[in-house]
Order: C-alpha cells, then structure tokens, then sequence
C-alpha cells in the first residue's frame, strides 16, 4: 500500500525472474491462462501449456513465440471434463518432468446449457472443481518435491453466491446455471483453503493459493450474452467496470510469483466491488472460510475423482 492507502500497481514487470523454473498452466490457450502462460514465459520460465485441443495449444505456442522469441513451452493435452484424460496429462508431466514449480488452475467453464462430463458429473461442477482437484493431486508429489512451489487456483467473485450443495451435486433434480458456476467457484476456494490446511500439517514447503480476474473480458463469458439482462449489461457496463484478459490475469500471477504471498491467501481486482483494477489480497465469504464444509467437500471429491491424496 500506499502512504495514501491506495493500493500500489502491480504489473508483469514486478513478476520475478522465473529462470530455471517450471509452471504448468491450465487454459493456456486463451483468456487469463494465455496472458499468465505468456507472462511467465517472458521472465524465464519453462510453460506446460495444458489444452483440451493440442491444435489451439499450438495456437497459444506461437502466440507467446511471436513476443517472446526463444520462450521456453511444452504442449500437452488435457480435457478437465475426463478424469482419464486428467490422469493421462498428469502422468506424462511426470515422466518428463523432475520438477514442478507452479501449478496454475485456470481452466474452467461458465454458465453453459446443462451437460455433463465423461464420468456423468454436471459439467461445471465436475470441470471447473473436480478435474483441478484430480490433476492436483496426481502431481503434487511432484509439486512436494519442488522447494517452495505452489498451487494456484482461479475462482471467482460469484463464490460470493454459492453454496456447496450436498444433497444434490450434480443438479439432477433441475438445473440452474448460474447456482452451478457458483458452487463451482466456491469449491475452488474450499480446496484451496483446505489444501493449504493439509499442507502446513504436513510441514509442506509447497502453498495453496487463490485468485479471482475480476470481469475479464474473455471467452468464458459467450454463454452470458444469451440472457436479455445479461447481454444488456455486458453491453452498457462492460466498457468502464471489465478489464482486459490480460489485466485479468494479474491476480492470478501475484498469487503465483509474489514472494510475500502467503499460503491460503486470495488475490483479486481492487476497484468496483472486486471487478477491475490492480491486483491485491481481497477476502472470501463468510462461507467458503467453513472448515466443516471444506473437508465434507474434500472427502467426497475424494471419493468422486478415485484419487487420494499423500497429505
């Protein structure tokens, strides 16, 4: 902070040098996880960039080419929406990796028509929460194995709205799109928190962090313009309360590269009711801080994905 108490800019320049490091990337072919993955790459880092379609990670490859000559990035396929899939990329980031530095959740889907995922998961929930909470925990002996790596994973400021909801999971009795984003988002954050409570236990050098982009002008929001309200909103807002994807992203790398991050911290946007703006440590609701609910979740995300975890 400031003398004044404005929060001070924090940009791509004050990202250490990441020479010597591995961070994998999840979405890196478009949005935040593009601008995070190229970020990255820019200050020496070696990038896996994870991608449903090796075809739009070879995209993104160049892309991040074209301004960084030289950059230091890997492809490999992954689809959150199948564990088999998940399972398949961890396995190959460990055969040709002995180090793993940075692990980026960003991936993520947002309001689409109900569907479900490979296993029969509604699809939000199961993309969104359980492929990241699957991939996290076949690489985190990797992760341990790494002095002072971190998880980082992206939720957002509709956490705010929802609610783990136990007695029905994976909508089956009606689905409401916005209800599933939500407790999608807000399961990010309990895995987060209740990773880093595993971790400290454990005597871990390894941190769970959090982050959120703000409104991030993105491919995440095409399903949002087919509502009249939404569309209307977007449309006489979005120009002074939405940032770019790569101001999005911003949150996302300070949780990631901050040396004075602490674990189970949550970064995000500070200006507008957490929507645009520097990057700074922002506050969870009251709900997604409920200890009981993050191991009830954890337990049966355990259960669900089959992978138990070494912490």
């Amino acid at each position: 902070m400031t003398s004044k108490g404005i929060p001070q800019a924090w940009g791509v320049a004050d990202i250490p040098d990441q020479t010597g490091r591995v961070a994998l990337v999840t979405g890196a072919n478009s949005g935040t996880g593009l601008e995070a993955a190229k970020a990255l790459a820019g200050r020496g880092a070696h990038v896996i960039l994870a991608c449903r379609r090796l075809e739009r990670a070879l995209g993104a490859e160049q892309s991040i080419l074209a301004a960084h000559p030289g950059a230091s990035l890997e492809r490999v396929e992954l689809d959150l929406s199948s564990l088999d899939s998940v399972g398949e990329a961890a396995r190959t980031v460990l055969k040709r990796h002995g180090r793993l530095d940075l692990l980026i959740n960003n991936a993520g889907v947002m309001i689409p028509p109900f569907s479900r995922t490979s296993e029969g998961f509604e699809l939000q929930f199961g993309t969104n929460h359980l492929g990241h909470f699957a991939l996290t925990g076949h690489l985190l002996p990797l992760l341990q194995a790494t002095p002072g790596s971190r998880v980082v994973t992206m939720s957002s400021g509709a956490h705010k709205f929802g609610r783990i909801r136990f007695e029905d999971l994976q909508f089956a009795r009606g689905y409401k799109a916005w209800a599933a984003y939500a407790q999608s988002k807000i399961a990010n954050l309990m895995f987060t928190f209740e990773l880093q409570r595993r971790l400290a236990r454990a005597g871990s050098s390894t941190l769970a962090v959090a982050a959120h982009p703000g409104w991030s002008r993105t491919e995440l929001q095409r399903h949002a313009t087919r509502n009249p309200f939404m569309r209307f909103f977007m449309t006489t807002f979005g120009a002074f309360l939405s940032q770019d994807a790569a101001q999005g992203a911003l949150p996302l790398l300070r949780a990631a590269v901050d040396p004075e991050a602490a674990g189970a911290a949550y970064y995000g946007p500070a200006e507008y009711a957490e929507m645009v703006g520097a990057p700074v440590r922002v506050r969870p609701s009251a709900r997604a801080v409920d200890e009981e609910v993050q191991g009830r979740l954890w337990k049966i995300s355990e259960r669900l994905t089959q992978v138990a975890y070494p912490v």
